[in-house]
């Protein structure tokens, strides 16, 4: 595991990077190419980073979208670990589950698509059950087309999006940044920023489904989790925070020592998650800027998966409603064939006083820095 030190100095270079003030020299062409075209007709571009060691990634425009991470086995053999399509039809498509993209304004659920703030009742669409999620149904932050700034000198894309007040009923203005970036320790760091011009909730981040034996690989039930997190949120039947926060120890939610994720999980088959689909709360002790959140590791290709973050908690889901969807080159997206880890602030916190807060105010800077470290174990 990285130094403490180390991390914190990371996050603080990267928010100099994405602002502008300090450019580190990184010896890289990102590329772009076409990725076809929405069912409205706007061009989608595909921006392609590569590392000194051969790792790949690529992002595209809409839905400033993660669509592929091409990283190498024990063996040096290599394949893409995240579920995706060909071109950006299969992401407009009934299949897409939210692969790779940004979600928001406001990731994860509203309890009923309803908040108040500043005595206002605001009403969001209604589009998992009877709750809102992942920000709303025709202009969220996954469906839109984002601006894209290729920086060579540093293997990365900016992706920037101007949210108006009111879209999907949101109150405010929200001007959003997120950077991609491929270093050469094999990272992909994504660094998000926003501000706005009326007190707004915001609350960011990446929705990518990981397979380590490769997409389209089958079941990931025995791929080794362990996660720094002591605590969980418990949920309603509806999976809305009922608003406690309690301990993990000697549940089928218990990942503070390694386990398989398919270990304990038909204890979960029969609850409202049908699986893992459960906001962890991360044990930070007091500790500020990058903490190792996850690690991952996937027994044949020796693949091993390190989630790094400055927030609070982590989604953990074990794609329970993956159904046998065609993904890229027609391979099948099997039930529980992949895995997400979200970072985030917690599920419908803007209705739960005593979560940490998710608004932002004018004059305020929403910032949030994750990194995912691809490695191999002989």
């Amino acid at each position: 595991m990285k130094a403490h030190h180390e991390l914190i100095t990371s996050v603080v270079l990267v928010y100099f990077f994405v602002s502008g003030v300090f450019l580190t020299a990184v010896k890289a062409e990102v590329t772009m190419s076409d990725f076809g075209k929405t069912k409205d007709g706007q061009s989608v571009e595909q921006y392609t980073l590569t590392n000194s060691n051969g790792m790949t990634i690529k992002v595209m425009t809409r839905g400033a979208t993660l669509t592929n991470v091409i990283v190498p086995d024990k063996n040096g053999e290599m394949a893409d670990v995240v579920l995706g399509f060909d071109d950006v039809s299969g992401y407009e498509g009934e299949g897409n589950q939210y692969f790779g993209v940004t979600t928001g304004r406001v990731a994860n659920r509203i309890k009923e698509g309803k908040f108040l703030l500043h005595g206002v009742r605001y009403t969001l669409a209604v589009n998992n059950g009877v709750n809102a999620l992942h920000g709303g149904t025709k202009r969220s932050l996954d469906k839109v087309i984002w601006s894209a700034n290729p920086m060579n000198d540093n293997n990365a894309v900016e992706f920037s999006y101007s949210s108006p007040d009111k879209e999907e009923h949101y109150p405010g203005k929200l001007d959003i940044k997120v950077t991609f970036i491929l270093t050469d320790n094999n990272e992909i760091i994504i660094v998000y920023h926003a501000t706005t011009d009326k007190d707004t909730p915001v609350n960011i981040t990446n929705h990518s489904y990981f397979n380590l034996a490769g997409e389209g690989a089958g079941p990931i039930l025995d791929h080794v989790l362990q996660l720094n997190a002591p605590y969980v949120t418990p949920t309603d039947e509806t999976l809305i925070p009922t608003g406690e926060i309690v301990s993990v120890k000697g549940t089928a939610v218990d990942f503070l020592e390694p386990m398989e994720i398919g270990a304990r999980i038909k204890d979960l088959d029969d609850s409202p998650y049908g699986g893992y689909d459960h906001n962890f709360v991360l044990g930070r002790e007091n500790a500020e800027g990058m903490i190792l959140a996850a690690v991952v590791k996937e027994p044949q290709s020796g693949r091993v998966l390190k989630c790094y973050t400055d927030q609070i908690g982590i989604q953990f889901y074990s794609g329970n409603f993956l159904h046998s969807q065609p993904g890229k080159g027609g391979k099948m997206y099997a039930y529980r064939s992949a895995f997400c880890l979200e970072t985030q602030k917690f599920p419908n916190s803007v209705n739960i006083p005593w979560f940490p807060s998710t608004i932002l105010k004018p004059g305020e800077e929403y910032r949030h820095h994750t990194m995912y470290e691809f490695s191999v174990e002989k």
